[in-house]
Formats: structure tokens, C-alpha cells, sequence
């Protein structure tokens, strides 16, 4: 079986977030980039899949020279090549079809991605696979299991769950429980040094959005403490200023 993690190199969770040029671009400068971690479950859980030779992972990333280290992570963690898709990622729409286009050169019997990417939190790019691709789409999966030619899948919904059987090949978006993520060992990241990474340029894509500023959340407000035995406070409080009653 052959299957294909989709991975996006995103800001660590800890990052102050600042922008430059009036407020139109994110500012870089001493970010600490990372595998976006819905991704590394996605990842995990293909290895799993593939186990004892049964099948090959590849990841895939569109972005440009400075993602590589994050594509050698998941070579490290066992993914056994990579492809680097040479561009900015302008938004899910760009970065969709720039996938969707590879994989219709190169099939794959199984498509993963994380539910979203914690950077900009769209949760678009499985759907957009399934539809390019005109395959079978699901996401949030918790569960993931593979029967010959069909996936079973499991994600909830308002009150219950929903299982789900699928031929192959699909687009998957994993969320928690899918697989734990794995820790490279030493023997992971020295062979991820010699394992093949394949930079292909992008194809034309029409633009459907553009991105006009960017805004911080506002700063929190100031705290009122009112004293456990004056509930009336705090309803005054409730009704004259927060005017939620």
C-alpha cells in the first residue's frame, strides 16, 4: 500500500506572533518552525500502517527551501521519501491543487492529512484533495483501520459516533487518537540524511484570495475580584457592564 502524508511546516505552539509591513506580513524572524503536530499523527499512524514492509510513506510539503529541515524531521520519524513542492503556500486552495496535481502523475491508495494546521486553523486541504481528485473525503477521523481495499474510519458526531467504511483509494483528515506520535531515534535521523527528497516546481494555480492585513487578539481586559459573599456585586456587575443579563 502506498500512502501519502500531507505536512505543513508551522510556527511552534510557544510563538509570539508579530507582523511587519503594516501589518500584511508575518514576521519570521526568530520563529521556531515545526511539523504541524495534526500532521505528525497523520504520519504516525501511515508508519503504522506500513509496518514490517507492507507498504511505503511518503510525505509531501508545499513550501520553499527553509521547510526542508521540517521534511527531514519526518523522514526521521520514518517516512521512507519525501516530496517538496517549490512555492509559497499561498493559501489551502494553492497548496491543494499543487498536491492534487502530483498525485494524479503519482496515485496513492491512501491520502492523509492532519485535521488542520495550527497556524491558520482551516481544516480545508482534505476536502479540497477529495474533490480535485474526485475520491472520497472524511474528516475529523479519531480512528483509522485498512481491510484490503477499504478504510474504516471513525469520528464523532453530536451525540455518538459515525464509522464509516470506504473503498480506496480516500483522503483522510486525523485528529487525536488516529496514532501517537512518534520521537525520531538517533538511527531515524541519520538515515533521514540519505533518503530521498524530490523538489518538483509548481504548476499555474488561479488565485481566489488575497490576504489584506493581519490582527493580533485584543489585549484582555481588567479583572474584577467581587468577594464570595457579595453575590449581589456580582450581579449588578453581570447586568450593568458585562450586560450579559
Amino acid at each position: 500500500m502506498k500512502i501519502l502524508v500531507c505536512i505543513s511546516n508551522v510556527p511552534d505552539t510557544t510563538t509570539k506572533i508579530t507582523f511587519t509591513d503594516n501589518n500584511t506580513q508575518f514576521n519570521t524572524n526568530g520563529v521556531q518552525f515545526i511539523l504541524n503536530p495534526y500532521d505528525e499523527i497523520a504520519l504516525a499512524r501511515a508508519i503504522e500502517l506500513t509496518d514490517g514492509g507492507s507498504g511505503s510513506v511518503t510525505v509531501i510539503n508545499v513550501g520553499e527551501a527553509n521547510t526542508e529541515p521540517t521534511i527531514r524531521k519526518a523522514l526521521a520519524i520514518g517516512a521512507n521519501d519525501a516530496v517538496r513542492i517549490n512555492a509559497s503556500p499561498h493559501d489551502a486552495w494553492f497548496v491543494a491543487f499543487q498536491i492534487a496535481h502530483y498525485i494524479k502523475s503519482n496515485p496513492f491508495d491512501l491520502i492523509l492529512t492532519g485535521r488542520e494546521s495550527i497556524d491558520y486553523n482551516g481544516s480545508k486541504v482534505a476536502g479540497m484533495l477529495g474533490e480535485l481528485l474526485d475520491i472520497p473525503s472524511v474528516s475529523i477521523i479519531k480512528k483509522l483501520e485498512i481491510d484490503g481495499d477499504h478504510a474504516t474510519v471513525e469520528r464523532e458526531i453530536e451525540g455518538g459516533k459515525e464509522v464509516l467504511t470506504i473503498p480506496l483509494p480516500i483522503v483522510a483528515g486525523t485528529a487525536e487518537g488516529v496514532a501517537e506520535p512518534k520521537i525520531p531515534n538517533m538511527r531515524g535521523i541519520m538515515s533521514a540524511r540519505t533518503k530521498l527528497l524530490v523538489v518538483t516546481e509548481p504548476v499555474e494555480a488561479k488565485t481566489f484570495s488575497n490576504w489584506i492585513s493581519y490582527e493580533t487578539p485584543a489585549p484582555r481586559g481588567r479583572v474584577k475580584l467581587v468577594p464570595a459573599d457579595n453575590p449581589s456585586k456580582l450581579v449588578d456587575l453581570l447586568h450593568a457592564e458585562a450586560r450579559v443579563i
